[in-house]
């Protein structure tokens, strides 16, 4: 009875190797995980140096990657490097050459903004030197303003003889005539036009309307029908917009200004993007507010 006793006391203290074992196997595999994770694509990693070498003297090259460039199975996926840690590891004259090109670049934009506006007023003025030759043959050219602001050619209809009486929508004779003349040139652009109607500041409510409100988007109206079904421009070229009397053309205190003020202008819409726009009133202006060059 003994004996049996100590033999099963002597299995009871080999069973410890059966848990170590498991631990080490355990261990083991941890191991071989850690090693398979840290291993890196020697090519992706010399191009990763590559990319930052030639980074130090470009505008930026690498500060602005948000992708890592090592991923898939097997390897470290690099997280995306932040401008600031980029900006702090260099040194001092790496950051001024870093610096000197991001300021070149920033004036190679200005230029190239200030050259699209530029040539852009020139076609405007070109496309009102055409507007002015044809008013001219006629005799209309006194019945006419033209300026650019930051929509593009402004071509402003303001004789009392063009185009409405007081209290009225309906074009008058010498208003027919004048956009008769003008829809031929504005018909060859590729612009799209917008018909801006305005009444003058006199603070009396319209005979026939309900308020300015009204009459000037009925005058807008108007002149947008007459260009569309008379002078054959496009109706998807065309859009009307009513000011009532809240953008008067010149100062309302002036004498004649409400005669000016009761106006349509018709509007050659530019297709310069908006940070362009923002330059282009800026340009082809005299000190009257009238494109350079003109006369009437």
């Amino acid at each position: 009875m003994a004996r049996r006793q100590v033999e099963e006391e002597h299995e009871n203290h080999e069973r410890w190797l059966v848990s170590y074992a498991d631990m080490i196997t355990v261990l083991m595999a941890l191991f071989i995980v850690l090693y398979a994770m840290s291993q890196v694509d020697e090519t992706k990693y010399e191009e990763l140096k590559q990319s930052l070498r030639a980074g130090f003297g470009q505008s930026g090259a690498m500060m602005h990657e948000q992708r890592s460039v090592l991923d898939g199975q097997g390897q470290t996926a690099m997280s995306a490097m932040r401008p600031e840690a980029e900006m702090s590891s260099l040194t001092p004259e790496q950051v001024r050459i870093v610096d000197r090109a991001i300021t070149r670049k920033e004036q190679l934009a200005q230029e190239q903004r200030a050259a699209e506006v530029d040539r852009e007023v020139s076609r405007l003025q070109e496309v009102l030197s055409r507007l002015k030759k044809a008013l001219e043959k006629r005799g209309l050219q006194d019945d006419v303003r033209a300026s650019i602001d930051d929509r593009g050619l402004v071509v402003s209809l303001v004789s009392r003889h063009v185009v409405f009486d007081a209290n009225l929508a309906s074009l008058t004779e010498r208003g027919r005539a004048v956009i008769d003349t003008l829809a031929p040139v504005l018909r060859d652009l590729p612009d799209a036009l917008q018909i801006d109607g305005h009444t003058n500041q006199v603070k009396v409510k319209p005979k026939f309307f309900a308020s300015d409100w009204d009459l000037s988007a009925a005058r807008a109206i108007t002149v947008l029908r007459h260009l569309n079904e008379v002078g054959r421009i496009p109706a998807d070229r065309l859009s009307a917009t009513a000011y009532g009397m809240e953008r008067p053309l010149v100062d309302p205190t002036e004498p004649g200004s409400q005669r000016i003020n009761k106006r349509v202008d018709i509007v050659v819409l530019t297709s310069l993007p908006p940070e362009s726009r923002e330059l282009l009133s800026e340009y082809g202006f005299d000190r009257d507010g009238t494109v350079r060059g003109e006369t009437s």
